[in-house]
């Protein structure tokens, strides 16, 4: 069994920063890609940013130079640093990690509870 549970996030006014942090443990045997998500109310869940094990990260359009998503795999940790917050980036944020389990012959998704991140105009 996986477990991710993020931290931070909470309430900030527009233009300024949050961090999240996710950390996964369990039964690891390793971790590939892991990614930010997130939810507005009364929309779709939406990716927002992705990092492989390698360090190579993606980002949707609306984020790209005010995000930055890290991760420390030595930590089993994905970070995201959010600058330049606006409005419009309120909303759930959930992480998930594509993770292979000690025993396992394929990988699969596991996610996150969500932290609240709400940014006011």
């Amino acid at each position: 069994q996986v477990q991710l549970v993020e931290s931070g996030g909470g309430l900030v006014q527009a233009g300024g920063s949050l961090s999240v942090s996710c950390v996964a443990s369990g039964n690891i045997f390793n971790i590939n890609d892991m990614g930010w998500y997130r939810q507005a109310p009364g929309k779709q869940r939406e990716l927002v940013a992705t990092i492989t094990s390698g360090g190579s990260t993606k980002y949707v359009d609306s984020v790209k130079g005010r995000f930055t998503i890290s991760r420390d795999n030595a930590k089993s940790t994905v970070y995201l640093q959010m600058n330049s917050l606006k409005p419009e980036d309120t909303g759930v944020y959930y992480c998930r990690a594509d993770v292979r389990t000690w025993g396992s012959v394929g990988s699969r998704d596991y996610w996150g509870q969500g932290t609240q991140v709400t940014v006011s105009s």
